[in-house]
């Protein structure tokens, strides 16, 4: 068969986030016909939303510390991202006229500082090499013959072959932007093993006082340090802010803490997070501090010039300490500086940034195509993979869909040897 033949056989992305659009864009590059179907009446539409407040591409940090974000996973990503990591990420967006700048924190963002225009431009490319768009295609598995794939849409349901599959679904979280996990159980028919979705970049549970949660729903808790053990005995520390909210706590510190804090409530029933209130002070000048005379002073003066607690700060205090913290200086300051929040819950799936679980690594070869359904590949949140928000989500996304591409060409290449074409 002529090669202009061969590569007339479509090639379905399934999902059009930034693993799908990132595997359509490897894929029309090397001259294959794509096409992407999508659920929703547009694509990208979490990417979209993800960027409101600012579009957090990737993080600049070594590459060490980075893998490390990605946990028991860090291998299996780190294969990804040796291909195409943090750097490579930024030479690509600058390809598509999107000049990117480093935060303070290391945090890397578009200057525009916004997704629609990088999203813009990706699209407009992708169309002008050639990927054809489907909008309000819900995949819905397999006809009977295992092969030609299913959709519903607006005109009823329709049917497509494909010479090979690249699932890009999402996980299971913001179900009304098209990640709703419906894919689950398509998948577990056909024999594949689907690890729990489950919560992650989430906020928690807690019981609030009434006052509290009247008086501080809402509230930023700010200039604040949080150290978690768990049951293994491994720690974990880390600086920054987060909200107080109507059920509890969320926000960047929460969701950095959310994977070790989910796990340790699923295994004992809860998890205890310890808050320093006043990172930028040790525990002795806080004693000391405490312990001059108030004079005329209420105890809540006297915590705010001495210790600059007021405000949320004090109500946390007063909400978590025992009153046998208040009795003396030092076990007031060592309470100000390890003040614990019992979690019982974290908050549900469709509420989380980003979900854990998903098609397990065991189910997939190097290549990420399924190894009980060759042809069909999986990349993005829907395999069992997690990492915390700060670039780190998006920047494997865009690696896994590069190599499911990768993987899907090796694959077809392989097939047209096999039949001389």
């Amino acid at each position: 068969m002529p090669a202009t033949d061969r590569h007339a056989r479509r090639i379905a992305v399934i999902g059009g986030g930034p693993a799908g659009l990132m595997a359509a864009e490897v894929l029309s590059a090397a001259g294959r016909r794509v096409e992407v179907f999508d659920a929703m009446p547009s694509v990208g539409r979490k990417f979209l939303l993800a960027g409101r407040g600012g579009l957090n591409l990737t993080h600049e940090e070594a590459p060490e510390r980075f893998l490390a974000r990605y946990g028991s996973r860090r291998e299996d990503v780190g294969r990804w991202l040796a291909e195409f990591g943090p750097v490579q990420l930024r030479a690509w967006a600058a390809g598509l006229g999107i000049e990117t700048f480093v935060g303070s924190s290391g945090r890397v963002f578009p200057q525009e500082m916004k997704a629609a225009p990088l999203l813009r431009a990706w699209l407009r490319r992708l169309r002008a090499a050639g990927v054809v768009f489907h909008a309000r295609h819900r995949w819905c598995g397999w006809q009977d013959d295992g092969r030609s794939l299913r959709f519903d849409t607006p005109a009823g349901e329709v049917a497509v072959e494909a010479a090979a599959t690249v699932l890009a679904l999402g996980g299971g979280s913001w179900a009304r932007l098209g990640s709703d996990g419906a894919w689950v159980p398509l998948l577990a028919a056909r024999g594949i093993i689907v690890q729990p979705l489950r919560p992650a970049n989430c906020g928690f549970n807690l019981s609030w006082s009434d006052y509290l949660r009247r008086r501080f729903a809402g509230t930023p808790v700010k200039t604040v340090a949080a150290t978690f053990l768990a049951p293994d005995g491994s720690r974990v520390e880390q600086a920054g802010e987060f909200l107080i909210t109507t059920h509890g706590v969320e926000g960047g510190l929460i969701y950095a803490f959310s994977a070790p804090l989910r796990d340790c409530i699923e295994a004992t029933g809860s998890a205890t997070l310890h808050l320093d209130l006043a990172p930028g002070r040790t525990m002795q000048r806080l004693a000391d501090d405490l312990a001059r005379p108030r004079g005329r002073d209420s105890l809540s003066n006297h915590l705010r010039r001495r210790a600059g607690i007021d405000g949320v700060k004090a109500a946390l205090l007063r909400e978590c300490a025992d009153a046998a913290d208040f009795a003396s200086p030092a076990g007031l300051a060592a309470r100000i500086k390890s003040l614990p929040l019992r979690l019982v819950s974290p908050r549900p799936l469709d509420e989380a940034i980003s979900s854990a679980g998903g098609v397990d690594f065991a189910a997939i070869d190097q290549h990420l195509m399924l190894r009980a359904l060759p042809g069909v590949f999986c990349a993005g949140e829907m395999l069992d993979w997690e990492a915390p928000t700060g670039g780190y989500l998006l920047t494997a996304c865009f690696a896994g869909g590069r190599v499911a591409a990768r993987g899907v060409l090796d694959w077809l290449g392989t097939i047209d040897a096999a039949s001389g074409r």
